[in-house]
């Protein structure tokens, strides 16, 4: 018996891009398009009556916008949803919410030429689609009550881990990730102390959404976060964003690690590319590298991890349970890669208690 086909809903205001989705989505043996809705109005009542896998959902929409359908939706009706955006910097900030809120992944949708445009994302489309029918949602908290949590504007931060104290400036945490990972990412980042050594991180974004994703991360951590420069020093009490359609990789020069930013061949059909940095990590740091795999579809620097884990790294790998997809930490798992696998919230803990028993550290909390 033939598997069931994944059932899309599409949302989006505009009657051209509708039915091009539709198009492109019908072509797939997998899946086919079961409604295509104009606003969010008519979707709510499209998903209460179809029931659909998965919707895609534009951001900006008459009647209500994709970002407050969005939220109501992931609080009611937990489901994938796979947000089109455009290239602009405002669709970068709000695509980030939208990931913030619980979507699974975006397509960004080009500026000029839709029509073409979209024709040529159509695989990206579809295997966007493919990973979020797999996906784990989850639901929502319901919003604060007015005034709870209210700064002012000003910058709120988590309870952090406490000071480091003092800490060798050879070491350095690289991170990979991609579907579900600007949030894992930030969940780590968050948790960490000032001192904290330099973090590199490679999560799979295309050109344009990188440098808005390093600000939001910056106005939430106590450590500085940027996208990475070519040739800039890597220092501890920073992080390192690879830029969107550009591969990270660690350099020495002399008695400093640099950061080289650089343009490529797509590795694993990514750049960034996780294998890329990986593979810098464990020719140039060796022992002094920690690695963290979190929650992203495919196979992108399993391979290399393991390299890391031969040169003496430290490697922690996100579990199952607290992923959105699981792909490359079981990937990372089955290559032998990791030192232990943890729930999301004890990864940047774990990091920390392992630098500081391996640092000639004070195992104490201040």
């Amino acid at each position: 018996m033939p598997a069931a086909k994944t059932r899309v809903v599409v949302v989006d205001d505009s009657a051209l891009v509708r039915g091009l989705l539709a198009e492109i989505i019908d072509r797939q043996p997998d899946m086919c398009c079961i409604g295509a809705a104009a606003d969010p109005l008519v979707a709510r009542e499209m998903i209460r009556n179809l029931n659909p896998d998965v919707i895609t959902l534009d951001v900006e929409m008459p009647r209500m916008d994709g970002i407050d359908f969005l939220s109501r939706l992931m609080r009611l009706r937990p489901m994938p949803v796979v947000m089109v955006s455009t290239l602009t910097e405002r669709g970068a900030d709000v695509t980030l919410k939208a990931l913030e809120l619980g979507a699974v992944d975006f397509v960004a949708k080009p500026k000029i030429g839709v029509s073409d445009g979209l024709r040529q994302l159509g695989a990206d489309i579809t295997d966007k689609i493919r990973t979020a029918a797999k996906a784990r949602v989850h639901r929502l908290p319901a919003p604060p009550t007015a005034g709870a949590g209210d700064a002012g504007g000003a910058r709120v931060q988590a309870p952090g881990l406490a000071s480091l104290g003092r800490l060798s400036t050879e070491k350095i945490i690289f991170i990979g990730a991609s579907t579900g990972g600007t949030e894992a990412t930030r969940e780590v980042l968050m948790q960490l102390p000032a001192d904290a050594p330099a973090v590199m991180i490679t999560q799979h974004m295309p050109p344009g959404f990188t440098k808005s994703y390093a600000a939001r991360l910056d106005s939430l951590c106590r450590i500085a976060v940027a996208e990475a420069r070519d040739g800039e020093r890597v220092l501890p009490g920073h992080a390192y964003i690879a830029p969107g359609g550009h591969h990270l990789r660690v350099e020495r020069s002399g008695a400093n690690y640099i950061a080289r930013v650089q343009v490529g061949e797509p590795v694993n059909r990514h750049m960034p590319s996780v294998e890329v940095m990986f593979d810098s990590a464990a020719r140039v740091v060796g022992r002094n590298a920690l690695a963290v795999m979190l929650t992203g579809m495919g196979a992108d620097g399993a391979r290399a991890m393991k390299t890391m884990k031969d040169a003496g790294s430290f490697n922690l790998v996100q579990d199952e349970a607290s992923c959105v997809v699981f792909g490359m930490p079981r990937e990372a798992i089955a290559h032998g890669a990791a030192h232990e696998v943890l729930p999301l919230k004890e990864i940047a803990p774990r990091l920390m208690e392992w630098l500081r028993a391996n640092a000639g550290l004070a195992t104490s909390r201040v």
